[in-house]
């Protein structure tokens, strides 16, 4: 592995021109720039329409009510009848997985996720805490043999028709992590980092720009907007957030803070969407929000988010770790429109 200090001293040298700048001619780059993110499909029902769940910081053995909000969405599920799970990182705490035999696999999700209606494709991302561990095990394809419903990349698409979700790798973003003397992250596929952010922003531009899809939903790991225990992520209202709002992107899905909250954009079509509240739940830790009419919706407890799509309408549903309602949210579209 990389040490942070390695990184921080790489950082330093590139992070300046080449989070604006994307070199072509750069040979030694793990992820190239300009290259088509990896592709995945997943069809829509006979009637048009997509239902799914999303779940963040989750892995916990059962503990910190893993295995009740499991139950909870193992019912949701059934009712809606998803068509998968979508993960929105910090997968395996407290430090990922220590390789593709790490019984925290079977222990945290394989033995938690059991019900029927969660036998579905689960699509996830990497997290911070996910970034402590080999991330190449959590990217490996010999996990999917124990368990065939995992499917984790840094950065993909999933195209399924009325729908385009882009999952986006946050952690690099993230100065802190290059600094932090407490913990080792694994940056092996990620140095130099300006270079791997500049060129996953670009390849990010090129996918959303290609779409055609009725509803374009970003995923990432931490919050872009939320007045959790996090907050807002600078780096991501400068780097990112920029191409959400050029390209239309209609939701930005994420976890990190553990809670639940709905933040509306003021300038753009943007639902922030926070579903990190899978197992351990901070209460009362919460900021103040100058924007009020953003704020639709704020919980600081465990629980878990559904959303349906159909040509014309999505509806968010949030639910706390007994399966009761707290909050939806409907949005609409004309028909016909791609936009």
């Amino acid at each position: 592995m990389v040490s942070n200090s390695a990184m921080a001293c790489l950082y330093e040298k590139n992070v300046a021109s080449r989070l604006h700048l994307v070199s072509v001619f750069c040979i030694s780059l793990v992820v190239s720039g300009f290259a088509e993110l990896q592709r995945f499909q997943h069809a829509i029902k006979d009637d048009g329409s997509l239902s799914f769940l999303v779940v963040g910081d989750w892995g916990r053995r059962g503990f910190y009510n893993q295995s009740a909000v499991a139950l909870q969405m193992g019912r949701i599920g059934e009712q809606l009848d998803i068509d998968f799970v979508v993960s929105t990182g910090d997968n395996f705490y407290g430090d990922g997985l220590r390789d593709v035999n790490d019984p925290a696999f079977l222990e945290s999700f394989k033995d938690i996720y059991t019900a029927t209606s969660l036998q579905k494709q689960w699509y996830s991302v990497l997290g911070n805490h996910d970034y402590k561990g080999d991330t190449e095990a959590q990217l490996s394809p010999a996990l999917r043999k124990i368990d065939s419903r995992w499917l984790c990349q840094r950065s993909f698409i999933l195209n399924t028709g009325i729908a385009e979700f882009f999952f986006v790798d946050t952690t690099p973003f993230v100065n802190k992590y290059l600094v932090d003397k407490e913990h080792n992250y694994d940056w092996r596929a990620v140095s130099p980092r300006g270079t791997y952010v500049a060129n996953l922003l670009q390849d990010l531009k090129v996918a959303l720009n290609k779409s055609t899809a009725k509803w374009k939903i970003v995923v990432g790991h931490h919050a872009i907007r939320s007045v959790g225990h996090h907050g807002d992520t600078p780096e991501l209202i400068s780097l990112l957030l920029p191409t959400l709002k050029a390209h239309n992107v209609d939701m930005y899905m994420n976890g990190h803070d553990h809670c639940l909250e709905h933040i509306s954009s003021l300038d753009s079509p943007i639902q922030y969407l926070t579903s990190g509240a899978g197992s351990k739940a901070w209460r009362g830790d919460v900021k103040s929000y100058k924007n009020n009419r953003a704020m639709k919706f704020f919980y600081d407890g465990q629980g878990f988010m559904s959303v349906k799509l159909t040509g014309s309408d999505a509806k968010i549903a949030f639910y706390d770790v007994l399966g009761r309602l707290l909050h939806t949210w409907k949005m609409s579209k004309p028909l016909h429109s791609t936009m």
